[in-house]
């Protein structure tokens, strides 16, 4: 719960190591459990889908689980069931320009669609994580970024929030395609607050533009206040919130993880207390939070890892290998899960935690295996971890049971 430490780190070779799969039985674990003691009912995780559809079956059984399965989860204590509160978000389709619609395809039932409206991505300051990528802190990109994003804060503040679209210099902008659009035709108004050369001026547009295709169906005028709220992704609504990104472009990944985040961030502070305690699971953490480089979400994860415990903020990151990913995140994690590693990634000094012994076995390992290392013993724990009782793909969901009418009482 973050008051003797905080934060995870789980490392392993992808699709053998079972990372996900662990972090989502340690959420189940936390939330069946008493372990948060009086602040678990009202403990909250936001986990990022990025592989197929797994996670988006969460609240299904698993047709799979098996009476020894269900033992071992009744020896630890732990119900044999799904997760029972949980919201599914995904991105809206870009087919659906009337009414917003979400894009996943082998579910209905259950799922919410995402996105932002104009006006939020002109006020909040969002343009950012458009250029999330891993860039010199120093680049004149990120300034040309700063430029932009501060141009359209001050050319849209105050403007009402029951207005979903945005007015800039007189003009009424509906579209994000509009607005860049806008920008490009008024550079010169635009870039006149910063002294930037020519060439860096067209390299921003250039990737604006681009972006039109991958996001613009995330950021779009909304007919109402009210679909602005009912689109906009609320953590605290729901004990387990998924959020599907796996079907997004790059660019548009970057901008959904780096604004669901700082969103979250800002609100926790605004709060100013640590509960709810919010857990947010985070895969790829080498895309996000790369070692080298500098990028906004990079600086959100970084802030979540120094600050996160303090606010009741904490971070469950995986990737393939910690060597990759910024030592200050990796480093503020107190509790440190290695799955089966490559053997040279193993003997990297990210993986001091374990012994030589543990290294060489864990290139061996096998899927529901892990090493732990926790602040509480001074050694390297192997352990493992039951099969999902939740359906982890569409072919896995268990068909409720039906009786015959005539069997009926």
């Amino acid at each position: 719960d973050g008051t003797r430490g905080a934060h995870v780190n789980i490392s392993g070779i992808s699709g053998v190591a079972t990372k996900t799969s662990y972090a989502m039985f340690l959420l189940y674990s936390l939330f069946h459990s008493q372990v948060l003691g009086k602040e678990g009912h009202n403990a909250r995780a936001v986990i990022f889908n990025v592989k197929g559809e797994d996670l988006m079956f969460a609240d299904k059984p698993n047709a799979g689980l098996t009476p020894e399965h269900e033992e071992k989860y009744t020896k630890l204590g732990l119900p044999h069931t799904p997760f029972q509160d949980v919201g599914l978000w995904s991105p809206a389709s870009k087919n659906s320009s009337f009414e917003i619609v979400h894009s996943l395809g082998s579910r209905q039932d259950g799922v919410s669609a995402y996105c932002w409206s104009l006006r939020e991505f002109c006020q909040n300051r969002m343009l950012r994580f458009l250029f999330a990528e891993a860039d010199s802190e120093s680049s004149q990109l990120s300034y040309a970024v700063s430029i932009v994003e501060r141009y359209l804060h001050q050319e849209t503040l105050g403007q009402p929030k029951d207005r979903t679209w945005v007015e800039i210099d007189g003009g009424r902008i509906t579209s994000f395609e509009g607005l860049v659009e806008h920008i490009g035709d008024q550079r010169e108004t635009v870039f006149s607050r910063g002294n930037l050369a020519t060439g860096t001026q067209d390299a921003f547009l250039r990737r604006l533009a681009a972006s039109v295709d991958t996001v613009g169906h995330l950021i779009r005028k909304l007919d109402a206040k009210e679909d602005e709220e009912r689109h906009r992704i609320e953590w605290a609504a729901s004990q387990l919130n998924v959020i599907d990104i796996h079907g997004l472009h790059d660019r548009a990944k970057r901008f959904v993880v780096g604004v669901v985040l700082k969103q979250l961030l800002e609100e926790k502070d605004e709060h100013g207390t640590r509960d709810p305690l919010v857990f947010v699971v985070l895969d790829e953490l080498n895309k996000y939070a790369p070692r080298d480089g500098w990028s906004p979400i990079k600086e959100v994860v970084l802030d979540i890892a120094e600050r996160g415990r303090s606010l009741g903020v904490i971070l469950i990151g995986a990737q393939q290998t910690a060597s990759e990913v910024e030592r200050r995140v990796v480093a503020n994690a107190s509790y440190r899960i290695a799955g089966r590693l490559d053997a040279a990634e193993a003997e990297r000094s990210e993986y001091g935690f374990l012994t030589q012994a543990a290294r060489a076995r864990a290139s061996l390992l096998k899927p529901g295996s892990m090493f732990m290392h926790q602040p509480e013993i001074p050694v390297p724990l192997l352990m493992q971890f039951p099969f999902p009782a939740w359906a982890t793909r569409p072919d896995e969901v268990a068909e409720p049971t039906t009786v015959p009418d005539g069997f009926k009482s």
